[in-house]
């Protein structure tokens, strides 16, 4: 089993990583919070990894903080969670605020991430709520307004809604409404909001 990666960063997208090490690349899916920690290409990443085997496939998904990927081996745990749906919540909440969420019971802010419903919702609370005490909770990060529009941040934005199942159009129409409602234009609060949007 894979549980630790380092090397070369060669590409970075919202929701993979392509990182070199011993000569292998190997192909990482990763939360969009991963994707802004990570530098630029050509640097040197340490990813802790989650692996996944399956009978016709091995998959790899990577983290750059320990409550990250804990949180997604709890969640992955739940009934009904797939490893890509914990990676849409992970991308669609700051792992902080849904331990936060978890633990208030708040399943209204739940199910406004893509592909979980009320019932899933109430599931992730019931079997989760008493089962986070060790990842402790920090503040999430202030979102920092950026002025000006910068085109390639909408197409990141657009392309990681829509490697998560959302139709194109309406990726787009959802990232237009959250730069009208004054989004911050920078990836990850704009990637969050436009995900509220798409419900």
């Amino acid at each position: 089993m894979i549980a630790h990666l380092r090397g070369t960063l060669l590409e970075k997208h919202p929701n993979q990583a392509i990182v070199e090490a011993g000569g292998v690349g190997y192909d990482v899916t990763i939360p969009v919070s991963t994707y802004t920690a990570l530098a630029a290409p050509g640097t040197e990443v340490a990813l802790r990894i989650h692996t996944q085997v399956r009978e016709d496939a091995i998959a790899l998904f990577g983290f750059t903080t320990v409550q990250e990927k804990a949180l997604f081996e709890k969640l992955i745990s739940v009934s009904g969670i797939g490893p890509k749906l914990a990676i849409t919540v992970l991308s669609g909440i700051q792992w902080p605020e849904l331990v936060r969420i978890i633990r208030g019971g708040d399943v209204p802010l739940l199910v406004r991430v893509p592909g979980i419903g009320k019932k899933t919702a109430e599931r992730i609370v019931l079997e989760l709520r008493d089962k986070l005490e060790a990842l402790g909770v920090a503040p999430s990060a202030p979102k920092t307004a950026v002025a000006g529009i910068r085109e390639p941040i909408e197409a990141d934005v657009i392309s990681a809604l829509t490697n998560l199942g959302a139709q194109q159009g309406a990726a787009e129409m959802a990232v237009r409404k959250a730069i009208d409602a004054g989004t911050a234009k920078e990836f990850e609060p704009l990637f969050r909001r436009s995900l509220e949007l798409l419900r």
